[in-house]
């Protein structure tokens, strides 16, 4: 099914914004209203070039009922993106997660349900916890090991995972209870452009870019399954047209790279020895490995990455946060005197 006008939340986000540069640049047709608090992982810039006839900004929050309500009574579908995001800053302090998560996403469904509006969830492969490391699992060597299915157990272990886990659950029960037109999708973690600096990847490379030695949480052995933000793109809105109401899809491009790979990845890719970092104390909780299984996504959907060379897709990053200097300097001095009063 295609749509005419959808809301996209957390749109001038870092992965909410590239899925509106995609639509905008493959469905032109497609009138399209970001909703988006603007916190500080949220930037107007994100969206600058898009046509202003068919890309519209509201700055709102999602927890707003009144807001939610007038928006959604005018759209076809909400594809929703918007949250609190960050696992260091949930550690910190949990309640934005459980307002914007929780409260956010049950407004949505709500608004939703009232006007018989489309809603995608887009949520996280960390709800399902973490998976053993591969030299950890019996029979290592015979295989790639353990992968997240749309059948495996919650286990979130942190208070942002603990929260979408929560949202998650929430999307079920409307869709169960309410006969709210739902899907949901389960991604695996996206680089690309606009990623706020305090992410893992951006913040090796503008590390890099300021002259500061990068960080390397404890061993660097964490394994985490990247995905480019455009596949996570096209999945969405493959899920969104094609989805069948009520699923779960897990979306994820078989990009399994542990931290330490990737860290020297960037610093051979920006010219410096690939031991220039120093190792700070680990994130407590820090999950092992996270692992997707896309098979349901690619088989019964039509889906397939584009962007499976992970080393080349990392070499574009670099580039873009070399050539968009004045998008993320500003807020550079902040984040890592953040990370400094954690001893990260």
């Amino acid at each position: 099914m295609e749509y005419k006008n959808i809301i996209v939340t957390g749109g001038a986000g870092f992965i909410g914004s590239n899925f509106v540069h995609y639509v905008a640049k493959n469905h032109p047709e497609v009138n399209i209203m970001v909703l988006d608090k603007l916190t500080y992982a949220g930037n107007k810039e994100n969206l600058a070039g898009l046509n202003p006839e068919k890309v519209k900004l509201v700055v709102g929050d999602i927890c707003d009922a009144e807001l939610v309500d007038e928006l959604v009574s005018k759209t076809d579908a909400v594809i929703h993106y918007a949250a609190e995001s960050h696992n260091d800053n949930s550690l910190k302090d949990p309640s934005p997660f459980i307002e914007t998560n929780i409260i956010g996403t049950y407004t949505l469904l709500e608004a939703c349900r009232k006007h018989n509006v489309r809603f995608h969830h887009v949520s996280t492969d960390e709800v399902y916890g973490d998976l053993p490391l591969r030299e950890d699992l019996p029979g290592h060597g015979e295989g790639e090991g353990e992968k997240f299915t749309p059948e495996s157990r919650y286990n979130p272990s942190s208070p942002y995972s603990s929260s979408k886990a929560s949202s998650d659950l929430l999307v079920k029960a409307w869709v169960r209870s309410f006969n709210v037109q739902a899907t949901i999708s389960n991604c695996s973690n996206n680089y690309g452009p606009y990623q706020y600096i305090e992410k893992f990847i951006p913040r090796q490379i503008t590390n890099v870019l300021c002259g500061i030695k990068p960080k390397l949480y404890g061993t660097g052995q964490n394994v985490r399954d990247w995905i480019h933000t455009e596949d996570h793109s096209s999945a969405v809105w493959t899920i969104l047209t094609k989805g069948k109401i009520g699923e779960t899809y897990l979306i994820g491009a078989d990009g399994e790279q542990n931290n330490k790979d990737v860290l020297e990845m960037i610093l051979e890719a920006m010219g410096q020895p690939k031991d220039a970092y120093d190792v700070v104390k680990d994130r407590p909780g820090h999950d092992l490995r996270y692992a997707i299984d896309s098979t349901k996504l690619r088989e019964e959907l039509g889906w397939k990455p584009q962007f499976t060379n992970f080393k080349e897709g990392l070499e574009d990053t670099i580039n873009w946060y070399r050539d968009n200097r004045s998008w993320w300097e500003k807020d550079k001095e902040a984040v890592e005197n953040n990370y400094a009063k954690n001893g990260q």
